[in-house]
């Protein structure tokens, strides 16, 4: 018969939401010990146990070894509790600020391919950008001969020793002067900058000509003479800089021939 006012291992595991194996588990390592052996050897536990349970449990998840909780337990003050609960509360907002980059990081992508995908490919157009936060590299100086894959590596050493926690996950991309894309200048960019939220640089709002072709990385010549020859038709007046990104690339297109690429030039607002 069951002890009165006893729980069996059974409802333990029920309430504290944990295996049988488990239990038996703390049971013998001296964590969760049954109070009560009934005359079938059945294991009976208090109420409780319920609670210290599920802080073992808890502390597990956090990845606590099982060793420390042991050594915690068995010889606990409050004091050592206290130190052991601030210990993983640090460890949770450390977690959790990781967490919340990698959000942001994801949404971040999610929506860069999402405004891409089914766009017409074919089409020019002059559109209205809001501004968009991003991260401004400095000015990149090819007159030493510099490739643009060393000059990517600089980059990403600059933003590094900026803040040795800065989040390099982002997709960098590059800005062309007007002045350039005047001249048709188009290996290279000034400057590379990748789409942050929260950074402390923008992409300013305004009218942009954009465009799209297909191809790998640098595969934008084709792109930028229909675009100029688009402005020149049009009467449009290039009056900033250009952005030039890949919204579909490595991370959602396996081949590199086949990587979406966008071209974005400041104009003026066209005339009605």
């Amino acid at each position: 018969m069951k002890n009165e006012g006893l729980l069996s291992i059974g409802e333990l595991a029920k309430f504290a939401r944990v295996t049988r194996t488990a239990l038996l588990h703390y049971d013998h390592l001296g964590l969760v010990s049954s109070v009560e052996r009934g005359d079938n050897n059945y294991r009976y536990y208090s109420y409780h146990q319920i609670a210290s349970t599920n802080l073992i449990m808890t502390l597990r998840e956090l990845g606590v070894p099982l060793k420390e909780i042991v050594g915690v337990l068995q010889h606990r003050t409050p004091e050592s509790i206290m130190a052991l609960f601030s210990e993983q509360s640090q460890h949770i907002d450390r977690n959790m600020a990781k967490m919340s980059a990698s959000k942001k990081l994801l949404s971040t992508l999610k929506s860069i391919i999402e405004d891409a995908v089914g766009v017409d490919e074919q089409k020019i157009e002059v559109r209205w950008a809001e501004a968009e936060s991003i991260f401004l590299g400095p000015q990149i100086d090819y007159s030493n001969g510099k490739s643009i894959a060393e000059a990517t590596r600089d980059f990403y050493k600059y933003c590094n020793e900026l803040d040795r926690n800065m989040d390099l996950n982002y997709p960098v991309w590059g800005v062309y002067s007007e002045e350039r894309i005047k001249r048709r200048d188009w290996v290279g960019p000034d400057r590379f900058y990748f789409k942050k939220p929260d950074s402390r640089d923008s992409k300013p709002e305004g009218f942009y000509l954009t465009g799209y072709d297909r191809g790998n990385y640098g595969r934008t010549h084709a792109l930028y003479t229909r675009l100029m020859a688009y402005a020149k038709e049009h009467d449009l007046e290039i009056c900033g800089p250009a952005y030039e990104t890949y919204p579909l690339n490595e991370i959602s297109i396996a081949d590199p021939n086949r990587y979406l690429i966008r071209v974005s030039i400041t104009v003026k607002q066209p005339q009605q």
